[in-house]
C-alpha cells in the first residue's frame, strides 16, 4: 500500500501569495514586512492591502533569526501609578509604536532588591531589542547586572553617569522656582520632598537648599513626601504649624495639592498666608480653585527621545561616552504665588 500524501503544514496565506494578489516579486514583499523603507508608497499600499485581504501575518520569530532583531523594546519602572512615571512611559510607547515596536514592560518598586534583580534579569534575557529605564531609583548598574552588549537609555536614576540618558533640566526648573519665591521677598521656604529613592526627589531637595544658602536665607526642615497628595496633606498639617513659614517648595505638583487643602482646612488662605509652588506642570494644576504656579516638564518628550536614542544604538552601536540629553523645563506663574505678607 503506498503512502498517502503529506498534508501541508501551512495554515494560512504565504508570502508568495500576497505577491501575486499585489503583482510584485515575494522579495518585496519580504521587505515591506521587516519594516523596509526605500519602497515606494504606492507598492507599500498595494501591499499593505493585500496582506489584509489574505489575513496574511509576517512570520516575527523567522525575521528575527533574519535580522538579529525581535522589534521589541524591553521598559523598567518602579511604579508606573505615578503620574510622572506614567505620562513618561506613555510617551515611551507612543514612539515605539510609530517606530514599529512593540513594548515588553517590567515594574520593580526596588530593583536591586533579589526580586527586583529577578525580574530585571528576566527581562534583559527577553528577545529585546533594546532596554529603556523610566525608573530605577537608585539602583546601580552593578545591582542591575544588564548585560553589556545591550542598548540601554535611562532617566532619573542612579545611572545617569553609566548609561545614555534623557531628563528633564530639573536643576533649571528649582533655580527658577526658588528665585520666582524669593523675589516675592520669601525668606522662611519650607520643602516638602519625594521619597529618599528617587533621584529626581534627592536633586530637587538639593536644589533649594542650595538657593536658601546661596542668599544666606534659613534652611527649615525638610518634610519627608512620597509624590502623593496624601502625603502633602500630612505635610501641610505640620506647616501650618509654624507661623514663620510663608512658602512652600513642594516636590511635584501632587504634593502641592494636599498642601492646599491642609492649608484651606486650617481656615488659611494661599496665596494671601502661605504661597505654594509645585513641580511637573500636569494639567490639573490649570484647573484647581487656585491655579497652580510650577515648573513645568515634558514627559512625553522624555520618553519619545529615551526611544530615539535606543533605536541610535539599535542601528549604530553602543553609545559608550558619556552622554546626557536635557529637556528644558519652563516656570508657570499662576495664582498660588505672591508677595510675602505676615501671616495673622
Amino acid at each position: 500500500m503506498g503512502q498517502g500524501r503529506r498534508k501541508s503544514t501551512r495554515t494560512g496565506p504565504s508570502i508568495a501569495d500576497v505577491a501575486k494578489l499585489a503583482g510584485v516579486s515575494a522579495q518585496t514583499v519580504s521587505r515591506i514586512s521587516t519594516g523596509a523603507q526605500k519602497v515606494s508608497p504606492a507598492t507599500r499600499e498595494k501591499v499593505l492591502a493585500a496582506m489584509a485581504e489574505l489575513g496574511y501575518v509576517p512570520n516575527r520569530a523567522a525575521q528575527a533569526l533574519r535580522s538579529g532583531k525581535f522589534g521589541v523594546l524591553g521598559v523598567l519602572t518602579q511604579q508606573i501609578e505615578r503620574t510622572g512615571e506614567a505620562l513618561t512611559t506613555g510617551g515611551v510607547v507612543a514612539a515605539a509604536l510609530a517606530a514599529d515596536y512593540t513594548i515588553a514592560l517590567v515594574q520593580t518598586q526596588e530593583p536591586q532588591s533579589d526580586s527586583g534583580k529577578y525580574l530585571v534579569r528576566r527581562l534583559s534575557e527577553q528577545s529585546i531589542d533594546g532596554l529603556i529605564i523610566v525608573q530605577a531609583g537608585t539602583s546601580t548598574d552593578t545591582e542591575l547586572s544588564l548585560p553589556p552588549d545591550l542598548p540601554v537609555a535611562v532617566a532619573d536614576s542612579g545611572l545617569l553617569h553609566r548609561y545614555p540618558s534623557v531628563n528633564a533640566d530639573q536643576c533649571v526648573g528649582m533655580q527658577q522656582a526658588m528665585e520666582h519665591l524669593i523675589g516675592l521677598g520669601h525668606q522662611q521656604i519650607a520643602h516638602v520632598s519625594g521619597p529618599k529613592n528617587s533621584q529626581s526627589a534627592l536633586l530637587r531637595q538639593n536644589e533649594w537648599e542650595k538657593a536658601l544658602k546661596a542668599k544666606g536665607l534659613p534652611l527649615n526642615p525638610v518634610y519627608q513626601g512620597d509624590w502623593s497628595a496624601h502625603s502633602g496633606y500630612q505635610a501641610g498639617k505640620q506647616i501650618i504649624q509654624q507661623p514663620h513659614i510663608t512658602a512652600v517648595m513642594c516636590a511635584n505638583d501632587e504634593i502641592a495639592f494636599g498642601v492646599m487643602r491642609a492649608i484651606y482646612e486650617a481656615g488659611l488662605r494661599v496665596p494671601e498666608d502661605i504661597s505654594v509652588i509645585g513641580f511637573d506642570g500636569i494639567e490639573l494644576g490649570e484647573f484647581v480653585p487656585v491655579p497652580l504656579t510650577t515648573v513645568h516638564q515634558d514627559f512625553a518628550a522624555a520618553g519619545r527621545a529615551m526611544v530615539e536614542l535606543v533605536i541610535k544604538q539599535i542601528e549604530n552601536g553602543i553609545i559608550t561616552d558619556e552622554y546626557e540629553k536635557l529637556i528644558p523645563t519652563k516656570l508657570i506663574i499662576r495664582e498660588s504665588t505672591a508677595l510675602v505678607r505676615p501671616r495673622k
